[in-house]
C-alpha cells in the first residue's frame, strides 16, 4: 500500500511539474492617446512569459495607419473638401483594420486562453462581443490590467465595474511610496512593507470603492496635492468564477525595463525587476498558478 501511495505521490508531482503553459492574449491596441513604454511593455510580457515557463503569450497589436506614440490625428479646422474626404477613408480603413485584429477577443476565440491582458490599452475598442468578454471572465479566466486599462471604455460602465476602478487623470509624474497592503498576495510578496518608485505617472480614479476591490498597493497621500487619505495604486478582485488583477503602474520604460542604457533613467534596476515581478506575481494569481 506504501509503495502504490508513493507511486500515486510521484505521479501527481510529475503531472503537476509537467502541465501545460497557461495562455495568455496581450492587448496593446489604442483608440486614445498611445503610450511610448507598449513595446517594452510587451517585451516584458514576453520574457516574463519565456523565463518562469507558466504561460505563453501572443498579441493582439495596433495595425499601421496610427500614430505610434501620442494622440491619433485630428482634421484641420479649416480642411478642405479633398482632404476631409481622404481623412473619413483612412480613418474608415484603420478601424475596419482595428475591428479584424480584435476578432481574437471574439468568445470563439477566446476559448483558446486562459487570460487576457489589457497592456496600455486606451479609448473605446471595437471589440466582437462586449457582453461575450464579460461573460467569459467571469466563467473562470483571467483578467489582467496594466496602466492604462484603467483609460479604456469610458463609455461601458459595466467594464469599470469589472475591473474595479476608471482612470481619471494624473498630475506630473512624482516619487511616490507605495505600502503594501498585502505581502501574502504573489504580486507583493517580495516588496516589504512599503516600496518607493523613484518617478512615474500615477493615476487617481473614479468609480473606485476600496470595500470592492482587494486593494495591493496604496499611497497614504495624494501624489498632487500632498493630502492625506487612501488612495489606490494596485489591487485584485474576483469577477463570479474569473480573476481580475490590475496594476496602474507602468507608463515610465525605465520602471518596466531594467535596461542601464536607457535614457534619462530615474528609477534603478532593483525598481524595475520590483515592477516585473509586481506584475508576474499579479498573472499568477489572476490565472490560479499561485495562491
Amino acid at each position: 500500500m506504501k509503495t502504490l501511495f508513493s507511486i500515486l505521490a510521484a505521479t501527481l508531482i510529475a503531472t503537476t511539474l509537467h502541465a501545460a503553459p497557461k495562455k495568455l492574449l496581450v492587448v496593446s491596441t489604442t483608440t486614445g492617446f498611445r503610450h511610448a513604454s507598449i513595446p517594452t511593455l510587451e517585451n516584458m510580457l514576453s520574457l516574463l512569459a519565456k523565463n518562469s515557463g507558466e504561460f505563453t503569450v501572443d498579441f493582439v497589436q495596433q495595425p499601421p495607419g496610427h500614430p505610434k506614440t501620442g494622440f491619433p490625428a485630428k482634421l484641420k479646422a479649416d480642411a478642405t473638401d479633398a482632404e476631409k474626404t481622404a481623412f473619413t477613408n483612412s480613418e474608415a480603413a484603420w478601424t475596419a483594420s482595428l475591428a479584424v485584429v480584435l476578432q481574437k477577443l471574439s468568445p470563439d476565440n477566446l476559448k483558446n486562453y486562459d487570460g487576457v491582458v489589457f497592456a496600455s490599452t486606451t479609448g473605446d475598442l471595437p471589440i466582437p462581443d462586449k457582453q461575450g468578454f464579460l461573460d467569459w471572465i467571469k466563467a473562470g479566466h483571467a483578467f489582467i490590467g496594466l496602466h492604462a486599462a484603467s483609460d479604456t471604455f469610458h463609455g461601458w460602465p459595466e467594464y469599470a465595474e469589472m475591473l474595479g476602478g476608471e482612470f481619471a487623470h494624473h498630475g506630473k509624474q512624482v516619487s511616490v511610496e507605495c505600502f503594501n497592503e498585502d505581502a501574502s498576495n504573489p504580486a507583493d510578496a517580495h516588496l516589504g512593507k512599503s516600496w518607493t518608485i523613484s518617478q512615474e505617472e500615477i493615476y487617481q480614479f473614479k468609480n473606485y470603492n476600496p470595500t470592492n476591490v482587494h486593494d495591493l498597493l496604496i499611497m497614504d497621500k495624494h501624489p498632487e496635492t500632498g493630502a492625506t487619505g487612501h488612495f489606490a495604486v494596485s489591487w485584485c478582485k474576483d469577477y463570479g468564477a474569473g480573476k481580475v488583477f490590475y496594476t496602474s503602474l507602468g507608463h515610465r520604460e525605465d520602471l518596466i525595463d531594467a535596461d542601464p542604457t536607457i535614457k534619462d533613467r530615474k528609477n534603478d534596476a532593483a525598481i524595475s525587476k520590483a515592477y516585473q515581478q509586481h506584475v508576474l506575481g499579479g498573472i499568477e494569481w489572476a490565472l490560479g498558478l499561485k495562491k
